[in-house]
């Protein structure tokens, strides 16, 4: 899934066109930045600012709501073995990933600074904006530093299921990614099937959400985040289906029904 893999979602569920239109290089003092993105960071900051201490859940829905109809685009992201890394901030479209990524730098982010910084710390493991550090999993973001969210797939469910996945190898023996290691990592997820109103019940506002992948060298195809609304739970994101093409809010119980099952991580 991220170049995810990034270029994964690309070529499957989340897949992404690229047009990146800012980027900025490792420092965050050196960023390039259009206008409509520097003043939506600018101003969601102070959203984060003006919270307080509101939850974590609240301060993702508050975040991540600008955005819907924001325009997908797949592919945002520029960098891999061959080609040099670059930091890129587009708030004017976003992949299934990098809205989240987005989002998960902004709940932690009161100025432009903090979010450049935060930004990097999110996509990056261990802070190094280069493409092999480059949180190319979604389950990544529970396994390498900075941790964002604990996996708590298996905690919702006796139906929960753990397999060991082969993370960028495919079935014939090649990689998603080429140049990267195989990662082996325990993939634990619930079957749709098993996501009934008891398990949606454990479920809170700012969860982030992932399609689990019945595929070799995937853990997840698509990715968002879950919000309880007055009208019921929605999935949150960045959809590239034909009859959405931007940020959406989905019925959460029929986007499931699409999918294996689900990987739940809750931002920590």
């Amino acid at each position: 899934m991220r170049k995810f893999v990034r270029l994964l979602l690309v070529v499957l569920a989340c897949a992404c066109a690229m047009t990146p239109a800012l980027t900025a290089s490792a420092a965050p003092d050196s960023a390039t930045i259009d206008e409509f993105t520097a003043a939506k960071i600018d101003s969601l900051s102070a959203t984060r600012a003006a919270a307080g201490d509101a939850s974590t859940g609240e301060l993702i829905e508050q975040l991540s709501r600008p955005f819907l109809g924001t325009p997908y685009v797949a592919d945002t992201l520029i960098g891999s073995t061959t080609e040099p890394e670059q930091l890129v901030i587009d708030f004017r479209r976003v992949d299934c990933f990098t809205y989240l990524d987005d989002v998960e730098a902004l709940r932690r982010s009161t100025t432009r600074d903090e979010f450049i910084a935060n930004l990097i710390q999110t996509r990056y493991a261990d802070g190094v904006v280069d493409f092999a550090h480059r949180k190319h999993f979604f389950t990544d973001w529970a396994h390498t530093p900075r941790i964002a969210a604990a996996d708590i797939t298996g905690s919702l469910s006796p139906a929960a299921t753990t397999v060991t996945t082969h993370l960028n190898a495919k079935a014939d023996g090649s990689n998603y990614l080429p140049g990267l290691p195989v990662v082996d990592r325990d993939v634990t997820y619930l079957p749709a099937d098993a996501v009934d109103e008891t398990v949606i019940g454990q479920l809170r506002t700012g969860d982030y959400i992932g399609a689990y992948a019945d595929r070799p060298g995937l853990d997840v195809t698509h990715v968002g985040i879950f919000v309880q609304t007055p009208e019921g739970p929605v999935f949150r994101n960045a959809s590239s289906l034909a009859a959405n093409e931007q940020v959406v809010d989905s019925s959460f119980a029929e986007y499931v029904r699409t999918t294996p099952g689900i990987v739940v991580l809750r931002p920590s």
